[in-house]
C-alpha cells in the first residue's frame, strides 16, 4: 500500500476493542502505517480476562461461534491456535417455573419444529396453542418484524416467554418483542417469508443443516480466557509496525481536502484514512460535523447494560450440589433477578485445570429496560445471585471470592428496522473519503461478527487508499507516530 511518493498510507483506528484491533491487524498486513487510539486504559472492549482466587476467568464475553470463521482464524493468526478449546460440555438447563429441566433440543434459537420437544417446558395449553400453527394463514412479516411478535402470532406467547426470550434475549440482553427477526435470526426471517407454517419452516432449516453436515464444535474458547485475544492481536499489530495508544480519547474528526485530522487531548494526528470502531454514541458525536445524517442515525442506536457476578467456591462445597452441564438459563417471565448462570469450571476445561480445588461460576443480571439492578452495590448483586442460585439448585455454600463487572452500554440493541438504519449509516459514511465504521452496532454482537466488521472496514479503506495518490506524512502538534 505505497503511494506514488513511496510513503506508506497512514490509517488511524479509533477504538481498541476487538473490532478496532481486527481492523488494525488487517491494515498492518496490507502494508499500512497504523495508529490505534483507545480512550480507556485497556484494550479489548467487552473482552476482559483476569483471575479470581487465582483461577483464570473471563469477566466479559467467554466464547465465540466457531462455525463462523473470522474470530477463530484471527486467534490462529496471532499465535493462539494451540490454546483454542471447545466447551467441555454442551448440555445446559432451563430454570423454568421453579424447576431445572434439560434444555430442549431440536429448535432454532428457541423456535421448535415439533411441539414434542417442549413437553417439559410448556403447559398443556401452550402445547395445544403451538398446534394451531399448522392451520393458521401465513403471517405477513413485511420488510421486518420483531421475532417475539412473529413467534407469538404463530405458536403462542408461552413459547416466546419460556424459550425464545431466555435464549435470544441472553445474546442481546434485549427484549425479543422488540428485536428484529431479520437482524437477529435471518434464517428464521427467510423461513417466515417462504412457508405458511413456522414449524414447517423450522423443520426445513433443520433438514438443510443436517444435509450440510457441519462438523466440529459450535463454540470455541481460549485457554486463559477469550479476553486474552485482544492482547495477542495488539502484539501482532505492534510487531507489524503499528502503534497503539491507550488513554487517548479522540475529541474531533475533521476532513480537509486531502486527509483527516484526528484531534486528541495531546495533539492532532494526520491520517489518510480513519476506521471508526467506537460505540454508536461516540461515533455519532465524532461525525456530527462531517456527516450529520450518519450522526443522527447513530444517535438512535440504543444499548443495554448488564452485570456479571463471578464467584469462586471451594469445589468440595458445591460440585455435588450443582446440576450437570454448563449452567442454566432463566426465563425473565418468572421474575427472578439473574438471567443465566454459567458453571465455568464445568464449561471450560482450562478453568478446572488451572484451579482444580475451586469451582468458578458466574451469573448475569440486567437487560434492556432493567438497568435499575445495576445501581445496586456489589454486595447486593452477589447476595441476590446467591439467593437465586440457592432457589434453583439448592446451593448454600459461600464463595471464597467474588467480583462484579458492570458492562454499562455493553450491548447494542437490534430493534425492527435495524438493518435499514445500518444501511443508511453506511450510505452517509461512504460519502466521506477514507472513512469507515465498524463494531457491534452494525452487523452482529458476537465476536466473529465484530472481527468481520473490522476486517471489512479495513479492506474497504485499503482499497480506497490504494487508488488515492495523495498521502500524508507525520502529524500536527506533535501527537503522531
Amino acid at each position: 500500500m505505497n503511494g506514488t511518493d513511496g510513503l506508506k498510507a497512514h490509517v488511524v483506528v479509533v477504538g481498541g476493542g476487538i473490532s478496532g484491533l481486527a481492523a488494525a491487524h488487517r491494515l498492518v498486513g496490507s502494508g499500512a502505517r497504523v495508529t490505534v487510539l483507545e480512550a480507556t486504559d485497556r484494550l479489548g472492549g467487552k473482552l476482559e480476562a483476569g483471575e479470581i482466587a487465582g483461577a483464570p476467568v473471563d469477566f466479559g464475553a467467554e466464547s465465540m461461534l466457531a462455525r463462523r470463521p473470522e474470530a477463530v482464524a484471527l486467534a490462529r493468526a496471532v499465535g493462539l491456535g494451540d490454546r483454542l478449546q471447545p466447551p467441555s460440555t454442551a448440555t445446559a438447563s432451563l430454570w423454568n417455573r421453579g424447576v431445572l429441566t434439560p434444555m430442549p433440543k431440536g429448535h432454532v434459537m428457541g423456535v421448535p419444529g415439533d411441539p414434542a420437544v417442549l413437553t417439559e417446558v410448556l403447559s398443556g395449553e401452550g402445547l395445544a396453542r403451538m398446534e394451531q400453527d399448522r392451520d393458521l394463514p401465513r403471517t405477513e412479516v413485511g420488510d421486518d418484524m420483531a421475532i417475539g411478535e412473529y413467534v407469538a402470532a404463530r405458536l403462542g406467547r408461552e413459547v416466546v416467554d419460556r424459550l425464545v426470550e431466555p435464549l435470544l434475549g441472553g445474546v442481546y440482553a434485549g427484549d425479543v418483542y422488540r428485536t428484529s427477526m431479520r437482524a437477529a435470526v435471518p434464517t428464521l426471517y427467510d423461513a417466515a417469508t417462504s412457508y405458511d407454517s413456522l414449524m414447517e419452516g423450522v423443520r426445513e432449516l433443520q433438514r438443510r443443516a443436517a444435509a450440510n453436515q457441519q462438523t466440529g464444535p459450535v463454540f470455541m474458547g481460549i485457554d486463559g480466557g477469550i479476553g486474552t485475544l485482544p492482547g495477542a492481536v495488539a502484539e501482532a499489530v505492534r510487531a507489524g509496525g503499528g502503534r497503539i495508544l491507550t488513554e487517548t480519547p479522540v475529541l474531533a474528526l475533521t476532513r480537509t481536502q486531502s486527509h483527516w485530522l484526528v484531534r486528541t487531548d495531546s495533539g492532532t494526528i494526520e491520517a489518510d484514512g480513519v476506521v471508526l470502531a467506537a460505540p454508536a454514541w461516540s461515533a455519532s458525536a465524532l461525525l456530527a460535523d462531517e456527516s450529520p445524517a450518519a450522526a443522527v442515525e447513530l444517535s438512535a442506536v440504543e444499548y443495554a447494560s448488564m452485570a456479571l457476578v463471578t464467584m469462586a467456591f471451594s469445589r468440595k462445597d458445591v460440585d455435588a450440589v450443582l446440576p450437570a452441564g454448563s449452567g442454566f438459563l432463566v426465563p425473565p417471565v418468572d421474575g427472578h433477578t439473574i438471567k443465566a448462570s454459567t458453571f465455568s469450571s464445568r464449561k471450560w476445561g482450562w478453568v478446572s485445570e488451572h484451579a482444580p480445588d475451586l469451582f468458578v461460576l458466574r451469573t448475569s443480571v440486567g437487560r434492556y429496560g432493567e438497568e435499575e439492578h445495576l445501581h445496586r452495590d456489589d454486595c447486593d448483586l452477589v447476595d441476590v445471585s446467591l439467593s437465586d442460585l440457592g432457589a434453583a439448585t439448592g446451593l448454600a455454600a459461600k464463595p471464597v471470592e467474588t467480583r462484579v463487572t458492570r458492562w454499562i452500554g455493553g450491548l447494542p440493541q437490534y430493534p425492527v428496522g435495524h438493518l435499514s438504519r445500518v444501511a443508511r449509516i453506511r450510505e452517509a459514511v461512504a460519502k466521506l473519503p477514507g472513512l469507515r465504521v465498524c463494531g457491534a452496532a452494525y452487523d452482529g454482537v458476537g465476536i466473529p461478527a465484530c472481527v468481520g466488521s473490522g476486517q471489512r472496514a479495513a479492506d474497504e479503506i485499503a482499497e480506497e487508499i490504494l487508488a488515492t495518490p495523495t498521502l500524508v506524512e507525520g502529524t500536527a502538534d506533535g501527537a503522531g507516530q
